[in-house]
């Protein structure tokens, strides 16, 4: 059991109100006392953006994975192509077809080429010379496909030389760049030969139209083909996200300040894992839960096989038209063999079909209990996922509307202000924490009672603790907005904001440590939990 000492230890209540915000947090990662996302601790940049207040500051980390918009994908990608197309000596189109069949890794290419030159090109269709000969001399050629005889200047022909009038041609790349991302492994139409046709056919012979498709086709590849990149899932979003092997945590912040998991691409959701995720998913689904209902609260119907709830008190039960079917509610029999003999009209007394109920009743009080743990989690995770929500639609209007009225209201700079964004960044943190604390709860054994106690205690001592920095970033805030003018008890207020945004960091930090560590130390009444949770007000020196 974790001592009662300890417990104490761990405590944030009171230690928001009534102290010295300014030296009332000695962690060793961040000296000047400033809260919220400090570019030393959490690696985030700012946009020195300041033309455009409406916009919500972007970030990005500085080492371990690298944000990219649409041009620098580009970039990177002909970055690669001509590497390849250099070392190796080809052209920039045979690099382009090697570099898509290899998920565009340099490196690998560079091996397979060097160890197995021509398996290589055999097996992606670069060709060293051209299988089929056709003279310009000629002035009419047969095209394989449409059998028209044409003369030779309405003709194409891939790197293996198969004629094939334009025309043909141009239904066929049509119908394959049409059908989806699959035109970037064509090969010539001539069923025998395996000759790659590159971009340079369809600079040739497409459409407007069907280039701007390839090309979105070619550039998709490069980041869904490599693994070491990916989209960003935000919705209407076009970035994508550079993640180096090795680069630590796993959650990576978009441009458009939609903050993910790397592994499994969900929302970032520490300290829950990615497979707690996945069951936490699956169980939310309305479907599932609906019908976990219908099945513990039900029974069906021996004739028609629909689920019917039980809503009055007597056995005797008949079911919905069309089906009309009467039976016993407790053996499901007809009710027509419950006469005198069995009880008459009110109940069945015989000893297997008592037996049976008394194990259906288990059965159902245990499905209920397990329904009502589960809505108690669920509706706390929601609430705190509707609050996050709400708190990022209040950063957006901080932004763009009240940092200049407060400007002007108290006669300060932007710059003074930074305090309040950084509150209301760690603000949307620390709800998106807490709402996945609650997944992390559902989960956690039954049986391990005292893990679980410290886990609610330090679940609880969290919320506490946000909802002091919650509503002194969006009530006491609001009275020096609206005041007439400067207001003397502002830099209080500041002092206090800064405190409360530094403290509740420290303190969601080394809870989501703590979690993901498995609450390891709980048993240790020497635990070092309970060093990482302490007080700031215990370690003040009077």
């Amino acid at each position: 059991m974790v001592s009662e000492d300890n417990v104490n230890s761990v405590s944030m209540e009171d230690d928001f109100d009534g102290c010295d915000y300014s030296d009332g947090y000695d962690d060793d990662d961040d000296d000047d006392g400033y809260g919220g996302y400090d570019d030393e601790d959490n690696g985030l940049l700012e946009d020195d953006d300041e033309d455009d207040p409406g916009s919500v500051v972007c970030r990005r980390t500085k080492q371990g994975y690298t944000v990219l918009k649409e041009a620098d994908i580009k970039q990177r990608q002909e970055d690669d192509i001509s590497k390849v197309s250099t070392v190796l000596s080809i052209s920039k189109v045979e690099a382009t077809i090697l570099l898509r069949r290899y998920n565009w890794n340099v490196n690998q290419v560079h091996e397979e080429w060097f160890a197995d030159e021509e398996r290589v090109r055999k097996s992606v269709g670069l060709l060293e010379r051209t299988i089929v000969e056709v003279s310009n001399a000629s002035k009419f050629i047969t095209c394989g496909i449409c059998f028209e005889s044409l003369p030779y200047d309405n003709f194409a022909s891939a790197s293996c030389g198969h004629p094939f009038c334009r025309d043909c041609w141009q239904g066929y790349l049509c119908t394959s760049i049409n059908d989806g991302p699959g035109c970037l492994l064509l090969r010539c139409p001539e069923p025998s030969c395996k000759a790659a046709v590159g971009p340079d056919m369809i600079d040739k012979l497409a459409t407007c139209e069907e280039k701007e498709k390839y090309s979105q086709f070619l550039l998709r590849s490069y980041i869904e083909d490599n693994r070491e990149t990916k989209w960003c899932p935000a919705a209407g979003c076009e970035n994508a996200v550079y993640f180096a092997a090795g680069g630590g945590d796993s959650d990576v912040t978009c441009l458009c300040s939609y903050r993910f998991c790397w592994n499994c691409t969900v929302e970032a959701h520490r300290p829950v894992d990615c497979d707690t995720v996945t069951k936490w998913i699956l169980k939310n689904s309305v479907d599932g839960e609906n019908m976990n209902w219908i099945l513990n609260n039900s029974k069906i119907c021996p004739k028609c096989k629909r689920p019917i709830e039980k809503n009055l008190g007597c056995m005797h039960m008949t079911c919905r038209p069309p089906c009309y079917y009467e039976f016993c509610w407790i053996c499901l029999g007809p009710w027509t063999q419950h006469d005198v003999n069995t009880g008459g009209f009110y109940s069945c007394n015989g000893y297997e079909d008592s037996k049976k109920h008394l194990e259906t009743k288990i059965r159902r009080d245990m499905a209920k209990n397990s329904l009502e743990r589960y809505t108690h989690y669920y509706e706390r995770w929601a609430s705190n996922q509707s609050s996050r929500e709400k708190a990022l639609e209040d950063l957006h209007r901080m932004e763009s509307e009240l940092i200049e009225k407060l400007c002007n209201v108290q006669c300060t700079t932007k710059s003074l202000l930074k305090f309040i964004t950084e509150a209301w960044l760690q603000i949307v943190e620390c709800r998106r924490v807490l709402k996945w604390t609650y997944a992390y709860g559902y989960y956690l054994p039954e049986h391990e009672q005292t893990k679980t106690q410290f886990f609610e205690y330090l679940q609880g001592e969290a919320e506490a603790g946000l909802e002091r920095l919650h509503r002194c970033a969006e009530i006491e805030l609001d009275k020096f907005v609206t005041a007439d003018g400067p207001s003397s008890e502002f830099d209080d207020f500041r002092t206090k904001l800064t405190g409360l945004t530094s403290v509740t960091k420290t303190y969601f930090e080394n809870l989501v440590r703590a979690l993901e560590n498995g609450l390891a130390d709980v048993n240790s009444q020497e635990t070092t939990v309970g060093r990482k949770f302490s007080s700031p007000r215990s370690r003040r020196t009077e």
